[in-house]
């Protein structure tokens, strides 16, 4: 559905970090940079785009595809790792759905960052 999503960070140095480590389990890497901006992308078409800015942002709710529940555990570690907060530790979300696995960790900023599988585990 998304070209790409863009939002400002209060601490460029620190939500490029944090999004580079917890993110590396889905495969996002650096598309481009530039002085307060960075896009990351995992397959070109869709990116994630990050820029310096002066005002504390919203908080958002980012939910990221996950191909296996192996990589929601992974991005859950890595981003904690990274310094993000707990805010809901993998698992399944019955109330979603049956096979709803996924894990939140708040970030930098205070966003919501979510990666979640929607496959069975069989």
């Amino acid at each position: 559905m998304f070209d790409h999503v863009v939002f400002g960070v209060t601490d460029y140095a620190a939500s490029k970090e944090f999004f580079l480590k917890a993110l590396e389990p889905l495969g996002l890497e650096v598309v481009s940079e530039k002085e307060g901006g960075i896009e990351l992308s995992s397959d070109g078409k869709v990116s994630l785009c990050l820029l310096q800015t002066n005002e504390k942002p919203a908080h958002l709710h980012l939910a990221f595809v996950a191909e296996n529940r192996q990589q929601v555990d992974d991005f859950y570690h890595a981003a904690l790792k990274a310094g993000g907060r707990d805010h809901g530790a993998p698992g399944l979300r019955p109330n979603y759905h049956a096979d709803y696995y996924a894990a939140f960790v708040i970030g930098p900023d205070g966003h919501n960052i979510e990666v979640v599988c929607h496959k069975s585990d069989a």
